[in-house]
């Protein structure tokens, strides 16, 4: 007996969510991976045991070796520099060393460490590898699973078919660089989730403000997203605040309704400053002034700090900037299907859509973050996988994704194709995790079969009725109607 379109719906959904909570499980590590993840989980750990910001007393600023009587370290065992100097990511102010992250998301994980020790009776020094899972769970793990959710419902709201709908989902989770953030601590995840959440509720919204039936509390939500952003990233949050607002102006009709989400965005916008007014006495980002990398070993300085101008010129700039997106780091070429993003915008925009300004919302977010970043350093956000400071803009993306989906049906074998190489390439950036310090293995050779199969599918738009893919989705969608 065939099911009905609601069981079957029912049945993806349960897929979806039950898959991505179980690799979040899986994923997690029970140590911290580098200095990234080290200085934001000293924050959470000095909050709760001593009560500070300082994190001169965090077993990730003074991490023991290891010994007999103490198996669980708080980074890799085969790291004994990281052992020896802890994390590298802090700020000197006052006498007191402190992490150089918003200190923001440590607020919410405090709280769940404060949960977790009541529930446990562990410390973060007694038993390092559970804390470390845990907070990594919470957090990353947390995040992952709030975006996977949010794609998946967003092509729904889009108007992809099932299969499609699950194509595009499945490739977002595990064919992308988010299952190799989901192994350790970091905000880069947490904003990718906010970013979903936003762009999901954005559509929702569009649609509303057709039918003229505007709720208040959505727009509370919304504007309590667009505050959380800023608070998690003190780069990307703010130019997503500002394009965010207006699109409210544009796309509301009513100056009120964005005022609303202005002032539901305002208290932790407050919280964010109030904390970074704390800790180092500025209403700017605290990790901007040179002035506190002025400690001994420190390897942050005026030259490759973030959020200073360091190039020779504009031309310097545009090759710097480009690299991050097509160089042997760029963020384009760890996200294979991304290369049929970049296709998909010129022909988007020449569609009369009706998500068009939901569209250039989404261009806009992603190029003023890449403009952002590839203006205000030179180091290629360090240490990692790819480029962390990128890893929100695969919300927007894939975003552009399900709408060409939807619009030029020709283009399902190549994504499904990209998203098959992404596969192989995204399993070893997760073994590897976001803090992997080599290339992926064949990496040009993943970007020429990206390129070919960009061609191949781009002259070849009948290749996708050859193989009786657009039949199969055309099938499913005869049966939802009935």
């Amino acid at each position: 007996m065939a099911l009905k379109p609601g069981g079957r719906q029912i049945i993806h959904s349960s897929c979806v969510l039950g898959a991505a909570i179980a690799l979040a499980l899986i994923s997690a590590r029970p140590f911290a991976g580098g200095w990234n993840d080290g200085s934001r989980l000293a924050t959470v750990e000095c909050l709760v045991d001593y009560h500070t910001l300082a994190i001169d007393r965090s077993v990730f600023v003074r991490a023991p070796m290891a010994t007999e009587g103490r198996q669980a370290l708080p980074y890799p065992s085969d790291d004994p520099d990281l052992l020896e100097r802890g994390t590298g990511d802090k700020l000197y102010i006052d006498g007191h060393f402190y992490s150089d992250k918003s200190p923001a998301p440590a607020i919410f994980l405090a709280g769940v460490y404060q949960v977790y020790q009541g529930c446990t009776g562990y410390t973060a020094a007694k038993r390092t590898d559970s804390f470390c899972y845990w907070m990594t769970v919470a957090s990353s793990g947390l995040a992952y699973v709030v975006a996977v959710w949010c794609i998946y419902q967003l092509a729904d709201c889009l108007g992809l078919p099932g299969l499609l709908q699950l194509l595009l989902t499945g490739s977002f989770a595990l064919a992308t660089v988010a299952p190799a953030y989901v192994r350790h601590v970091n905000n880069h995840m947490m904003l990718l989730a906010l970013f979903a959440a936003l762009m999901l509720g954005l559509v929702r919204l569009a649609k509303q403000v057709e039918v003229g039936t505007v709720s208040l509390p959505r727009l509370i939500y919304l504007g309590t997203l667009l505050g959380l952003a800023y608070a998690v990233d003190t780069g990307a949050g703010p130019v997503i605040f500002l394009i965010t607002l207006i699109w409210a102006i544009y796309r509301c009709r009513k100056a009120a309704r964005a005022l609303v989400m202005v002032l539901a965005a305002i208290p932790w916008i407050s919280l964010h400053h109030a904390l970074n007014f704390a800790v180092g006495g500025t209403l700017r980002p605290a990790n901007a002034v040179s002035a506190y990398f002025a400690w001994p070993g420190c390897t942050f300085n005026a030259q490759n700090m973030t959020g200073v101008w360091h190039h020779a010129g504009i031309g310097d700039f545009l090759l710097y900037g480009m690299d991050m997106l097509a160089g042997r780091r760029g963020f384009i070429g760890h996200n294979l299907p991304l290369y049929l993003a970049v296709l998909a915008t010129p022909i988007l925009w020449r569609c009369r859509l009706k998500e068009f300004p939901e569209l250039v919302w989404g261009l806009c977010c992603c190029g003023g973050i890449w403009l952002l970043y590839a203006a205000g350093s030179n180091n290629y956000s360090g240490q990692c996988c790819s480029i962390r400071w990128f890893v929100p803009l695969l919300a927007p993306a894939y975003g552009i994704l399900a709408l060409l989906l939807r619009e030029r049906r020709c283009f399902e074998l190549p994504f499904a194709i990209l998203t098959i190489l992404g596969l192989v390439a995204g399993g070893y950036m997760w073994s590897a995790g976001p803090w992997m310090k080599h290339m992926v293995p064949l990496y040009w050779l993943w970007q020429c079969a990206a390129g070919l199969t960009l061609v191949i599918g781009r002259r070849e738009p009948a290749r996708v009725d050859a193989l009786h893919l657009a039949p199969a989705v055309e099938e499913e969608l005869r049966a939802e109607a009935a």
